[in-house]
């Protein structure tokens, strides 16, 4: 688990954002989940036999011996949420939600044991049109950030009830005399979850896979019309994607469709974001037969694959640097520096503080990245102005009073300066 701050808290706030800003923009609403859920509900909705939940779910008991996990994803809450608070009946529901799950792991670049995610879901619509709505909505989250050239799209049909179970008998049928030739992990797969087993990154039991059994001729028609239609409408909306036959996800209550959102632009952690259909999901969990799809993607690997991607500009704190000609002048700079954060709204305007003469607090201006220097002094004082300096244009400076200085400075942001 690491700390975030300045750039890096800044960088990832800045994805938040345009994550939150593309979901409103696609009519969805937030919803806020606890961190804490009980135990039960991750082994029952995500199932036992994932790694998340046999390896890597940070679960304990509280005082009372009930057995509690913090989240290690948001989907399972999201739909427990909706059932308890009744959002489900004769209606439909498009949430989003962000914030920090927790996964015990091998920490590396773009995976943490605390990392945050941007999540969102659609209950209650049946047809593929809300799978290509997620997926239209992920590629311009992925536009807005500048990174859309960098990732790309895989999907799948993985099927659900009677045709997953003849395809899961038909491909352990085909890898049990290869057991001793897969790797540890595809062997204790093979009894638990063994479609996890396509997924591997093994090159051994990748070469095994190259002969086995074809999820896709498993699929009743019902399910490859229903990918056929996604596709239909992906191609519509000219989203590029590839179909990838070894496509699944770690989670069991996946059904029918899934998706990845890959990347060579952050090394081996090459997915950013990815989810699919769980049709069952609500029902495993108590709630009535309602059919859902999500997704959600890594904000920490996002922030670091647009870094990599993108020129960006330098981090700064400071947009306007109030210095002042003596410490007796602090009650009039902390005045003028309050006006003008009202009069330009989100404007970052920090009072220089620790004493020092002009040539010192102009020096700390400058270091802090801001574009302007605010002087009050005994002539600013008594004009009931300030003096504005361009710190990165060679501009004059400019005596005015808080609203001139304002007008300025909002042109300037207009202008793009």
């Amino acid at each position: 688990m690491r700390d975030l701050a300045a750039a890096d808290a800044a960088e990832l706030r800045q994805v938040e954002d345009q994550c939150m800003a593309v979901a409103r923009a696609f009519g969805f609403e937030e919803i806020r989940l606890p961190l804490v859920e009980s135990e039960e509900l991750f082994s029952r909705g995500i199932g036992v036999g994932t790694d998340i939940v046999s390896k890597e779910m940070y679960a304990f008991d509280d005082r009372r011996g009930k057995r509690l996990a913090l989240r290690p994803e948001g989907t399972a809450g999201c739909a427990r949420a909706c059932i308890e608070r009744g959002l489900l009946h004769n209606q439909t529901q498009r949430l989003w939600y962000s914030g920090p799950m927790f996964r015990y792991e091998r920490p590396q670049q773009g995976r943490y044991r605390q990392h945050d995610q941007f999540g969102a879901e659609i209950f209650g619509v049946a047809g593929a049109e809300a799978d290509a709505e997620l997926i239209q909505m992920t590629a311009a989250i992925w536009e807005a950030l500048g990174i859309g050239h960098a990732v790309r799209l895989e999907i799948n049909a993985i099927g659900s009830g009677a045709s997953r179970a003849a395809y899961l008998e038909a491909l352990v049928a085909y890898l049990s005399p290869y057991e001793s030739e897969l790797d540890g992990d595809s062997r204790a797969r093979l009894r638990m979850n063994p479609l996890r087993i396509l997924d591997s990154k093994v090159a051994s039991t990748q070469r095994i896979l190259e002969e086995a059994p074809n999820l896709a001729d498993y699929l009743d028609a019902t399910e490859r019309e229903q990918f056929h239609s996604l596709r239909e409408l992906l191609d519509a909306l000219g989203l590029s994607y590839r179909v990838n036959p070894r496509l699944v996800r770690g989670f069991d209550y996946y059904t029918h469709t899934v998706v990845e959102w890959t990347t060579e632009g952050i090394g081996a952690q090459d997915a950013v974001g990815g989810g699919g259909r769980y049709d069952g999901l609500i029902e495993l969990l108590g709630g009535r037969p309602t059919p859902a799809a999500g997704f959600a993607m890594g904000m920490d690997r996002v922030a670091l694959l647009r870094q990599a991607v993108t020129e960006g500009s330098p981090y700064r704190s400071t947009d306007v640097y109030v210095v002042m000609q003596d410490g007796k002048h602090v009650p009039e700079a902390m005045a003028a520096a309050q006006a003008l954060r009202v009069r330009v709204p989100g404007l970052r305007v920090r009072l220089h503080a620790g004493g020092g003469g002009l040539s010192a607090q102009f020096r700390r201006a400058d270091r802090s990245g801001a574009d302007w220097a605010m002087i009050v002094g005994e002539a600013e004082i008594a004009e009931n102005r300030v003096s504005l300096k361009w710190l990165r244009e060679d501009r004059p400076q400019a005596f005015a009073s808080i609203e001139e200085a304002a007008a300025m400075i909002r042109d300037a942001q207009t202008d793009g300066r």
